[in-house]
């Protein structure tokens, strides 16, 4: 089963139950997958699309979260991180900081001798690698710190 049927299924399942929360994020969750489809004009969404989308999604979700506490509305701040958790039920698990910091290393002995100006290099390499399997804040971390030793 897709991912976009899962969420479908979830979602009539959250309608019946009255899950009010889960209905509501659902559906803001179709509809970012709706704009999806007509922007590019397809049918249908494969599994990797639709986990791009969410992760643009959740990462809107944490972005909402520090904008919430740096106000200090943590009752948005607990509705949103509420929301990012959902979110991440549909995603799937990133790759641990290990596997990460293997990978970069990998790709920077491939390049050979690599200087900190070469970062952006670096990353469109590991990222190629990766394709989503990590979080791009990460990366970039891992990859400055290799780089700069």
């Amino acid at each position: 089963m897709s991912l976009a049927t899962t969420l479908e299924n979830d979602f009539k399942n959250a309608m019946l139950n009255r899950q009010k929360d889960l209905v509501d994020l659902l559906r803001l969750l179709k509809a970012a997958l709706k704009n999806e489809m007509i922007n590019f004009r397809r049918q249908e969404l494969s599994d990797a699309e639709v986990i791009t989308i969410l992760k643009r999604e959740a990462k809107k979700r944490n972005d909402s979260i520090e904008q919430f506490i740096k106000g200090k509305r943590q009752d948005l701040a607990d509705k949103e991180t509420a929301e990012l958790k959902l979110i991440k039920h549909y995603l799937p698990q990133d790759l641990p900081t290990d596997e990460v910091r293997k990978v970069v290393q990998e790709v920077i002995s491939s390049l050979g001798e690599v200087a900190p100006s070469q970062f952006g290099k670096v990353m469109a390499a590991v990222m190629a690698r990766l394709k989503g399997q990590a979080d791009g804040t990460l990366v970039s971390q891992i990859v400055k710190e290799i780089i700069n030793k």
